[in-house]
């Protein structure tokens, strides 16, 4: 299998190096908007670097891995839809619905296969809190909280490209109230605070956000997250029943610290950001594509679960602005319309 990796930054890097190891994929052909950068890669991995994306689809390949600035991933999967390959794309799809849902109805009319990276869903705390969701361990689920927290901010170049605090970093929240549940989010009101560094304003994002969701079956979900969580970087879900509660994300490593006399000691080296917390899903995930192309397994993440959390980031990031609650209903864009 010859796979071309689109981007070649933090994340194409560390997705190169995982495939190159796969030992069904034979080749990669890598490229980059700095071509340097896809050289140097391809040089240390010994494989082929391209002088742009026109020659990925040219010199032919069997699959594609998005991993560009999110403003390239919408054209890119659309081309290689109507190129009739595989994409794993790292998410978003885009940054709003309409290219979300234009990028979505070219792979439906193409029949292609797109593979959405939210690694979470790779992740052996995640999937074991589904797995004792779906069990019935908890009896009736009541209450879930989520939360990512980023150790240090991002740079301020980088904030008005990122879609803001709620499509680009609770998205990945969003996405795991859904899988690791199976419910459906009915409305959702949501604040945000930009209190901090002046580059969140400038930006018109916020570096802390929070919001209160409700599930389709009554159950109630908080979400927070934050870009200034000094202590280190801190992802979690809690999940409360009337049997059980259950939490992903508490380890040795966890950045938080007990004020109780017999509570745990602080991490001793807490986690530093999510490629280092996630390593094995990100791993996982790409093994889990190479598969889906293979005919495998099927596709554990697709377009349309993309969109769904999409919607509940958008209908957050209005609440936000316009300080009320917004009903999912509210938000265009359901799977059906898309491919119409």
């Amino acid at each position: 299998m010859r796979i071309g990796v689109i981007g070649t930054g933090r994340i194409g890097t560390i997705h190169a190096n995982t495939l190159s190891r796969n030992r069904e994929v034979g080749s990669l052909i890598l490229t980059d908007a700095d071509p340097a950068r896809a050289q140097e890669l391809a040089h240390r991995l010994g494989e082929t670097a391209a002088p742009g994306v026109d020659e990925i689809f040219k010199w032919g390949v069997d699959a594609v891995v998005i991993t560009a600035s999110t403003a390239a991933h919408a054209e890119l999967i659309g081309r290689a839809a109507r190129s009739g390959l595989p994409v794993f794309c790292e998410k978003p799809i885009a940054l709003d619905l309409p290219g979300t849902l234009t990028a979505l109805s070219e792979v439906e009319s193409a029949g292609t296969i797109l593979q959405m990276g939210f690694q979470r869903r790779f992740d052996t705390g995640y999937t074991g809190a589904r797995d004792a969701v779906r069990s019935g361990r908890l009896g009736r689920l009541h209450t879930v909280r989520a939360l990512t927290s980023d150790q240090a901010p991002p740079p301020p170049s980088w904030l008005p490209l990122s879609g803001g605090l709620y499509r680009d970093a609770l998205i990945h929240d969003f996405d795991m109230l859904r899988w690791v549940t199976g419910r459906e989010v009915v409305d959702v009101y949501a604040a945000g605070s930009d209190a901090g560094p002046p580059m969140f304003r400038e930006a018109g994002d916020v570096d802390t956000g929070a919001a209160l969701l409700t599930l389709d079956d009554g159950t109630l979900a908080t979400a927070t997250a934050t870009r200034m969580n000094g202590a280190g970087y801190d992802v979690r879900m809690e999940l409360a029943g009337e049997l059980d509660q259950i939490v992903v994300g508490l380890d040795d490593r966890t950045p938080i610290a007990s004020t109780e006399p017999t509570g745990p000691p602080a991490a001793d080296k807490p986690w530093s950001g999510f490629l280092e917390r996630f390593g094995p899903a990100y791993e996982a995930e790409l093994a889990a594509f190479v598969e889906v192309v293979l005919g495998q397994r099927a596709n554990p993440c697709d377009g349309r679960e993309a969109l769904q959390a999409l919607r509940i980031a958008e209908a957050c990031e209005i609440s936000r602005r316009e300080r009320r609650p917004v009903a999912l209903a509210e938000i265009p864009g359901r799977v059906e319309s898309a491919f119409r």
